[in-house]
């Protein structure tokens, strides 16, 4: 799976470090004074390096836990996000980590627990108030689970302060490390969909929605919260039919009380990394889609965005509840 391993020095005598070296003895080891030695020169082929990506194993020095808009979440009033790890298993054609980096290998910090200290930190400053942290915007957060170990170090950290929430945001069904752990009020594990038809045009690798469903339903009966995410929001022929039948698929098999929340979230990517995008895959039919510039992003246009939303809104309200359901829009520029 890994055949070329890039390390920091400093990290040279990690634990970690030295679990992936012994479980990967094959593979090429090349250090490195710091990770963007590797990681951030222009000139990278992005495309050839997600065939097989290298990994790079090096220590988050800087800030870890970093503030989300307020027009992200899930009903907590303070919401951060993290990133353990850079980079992903899948190669979904809209994700905008093709965008923002200039690398396609995986960059793993490897101090876990300083993550967890600026964590409980956050969470300590106001203890009666929930604080959400939220894990899957730069990487996914189970599908590599078996390599880097995290949500197991996370779930036994997160199971020591029950005033922070931790979102697992997956498109895995990695789930092993949940279904042998006691479930946690404060865990919620997010499944992102798109239909299916959508999937196997763009989300390359990705398990099918009847996989995800699988795996959803064994943590329900594990006892575990779910999220559902429908984010991005891809425009399609037949829109209307295909998400119904997908939000049909997911909440006729999924136990309604294991829902803890679902989420909408609008197609939209910051100019530079749409174009960078395009570069890549410049006969993606995708990318010739129905978009425009707006501020500094590009997106549907506002009119369809909003009929496209409200269609998935009214189809999910005649399966849930009003106040689990949450729209995160972004900010407008």
């Amino acid at each position: 799976m890994i055949d070329t391993i890039y390390f920091e020095e400093e990290v040279v005598d990690h634990p970690r470090a030295l679990g992936l070296f012994e479980r990967f003895p094959k593979a090429q080891r090349i250090p490195c004074s710091h990770y963007k030695e590797v990681f951030n020169p222009s000139g990278q082929n992005f495309r050839l390096q997600k065939k097989k990506p290298a990994l790079i194993l090096a220590k988050n020095s800087g800030k870890k836990v970093h503030s989300v808009p307020a027009t992200y979440g899930i009903g907590g009033s303070r919401n951060y996000y993290f990133s353990h790890m850079l980079n992903c298993l899948y190669d979904c054609r809209y994700c905008f980590l093709q965008g923002m980096y200039p690398s396609a290998h995986y960059l793993l910090f490897v101090n876990y627990e300083d993550f967890f200290t600026e964590i409980k930190d956050l969470s300590d400053q106001e203890p009666t108030t929930p604080s959400w942290f939220f894990s899957g915007y730069d990487c996914d957060s189970l599908a590599l689970e078996n390599l880097t170990r995290f949500a197991e170090s996370a779930l036994s950290f997160f199971q020591t302060i029950p005033q922070a929430h931790l979102e697992l945001r997956t498109k895995s069904v990695a789930t092993q490390v949940l279904e042998k752990h006691t479930p946690l009020e404060n865990v919620v594990t997010a499944f992102s969909f798109t239909p299916q038809e959508i999937s196997d045009q763009l989300e390359n690798q990705v398990p099918s929605i009847s996989m995800r469903i699988s795996a959803m339903r064994r943590l329900a009966e594990k006892g575990w919260k779910l999220g559902v995410r429908l984010d991005p929001i891809i425009d399609c022929q037949d829109f209307d039919k295909r998400y119904d039948s997908l939000i049909s698929e997911i909440f006729d098999q999924v136990p309604s009380d294991s829902i803890h929340s679902v989420s909408l979230g609008p197609f939209r990517l910051p100019s530079p990394f749409f174009k960078k995008m395009e570069k890549l895959y410049p006969s993606e039919p995708l990318f010739a889609g129905n978009f425009e510039k707006r501020g500094r992003s590009i997106s549907y246009p506002k009119e369809m965005e909003a009929q496209r939303i409200g269609t998935c809104r009214q189809l999910l309200l005649s399966r849930i509840s009003p106040e689990k359901l949450f729209l995160c829009q972004p900010v407008e520029d």
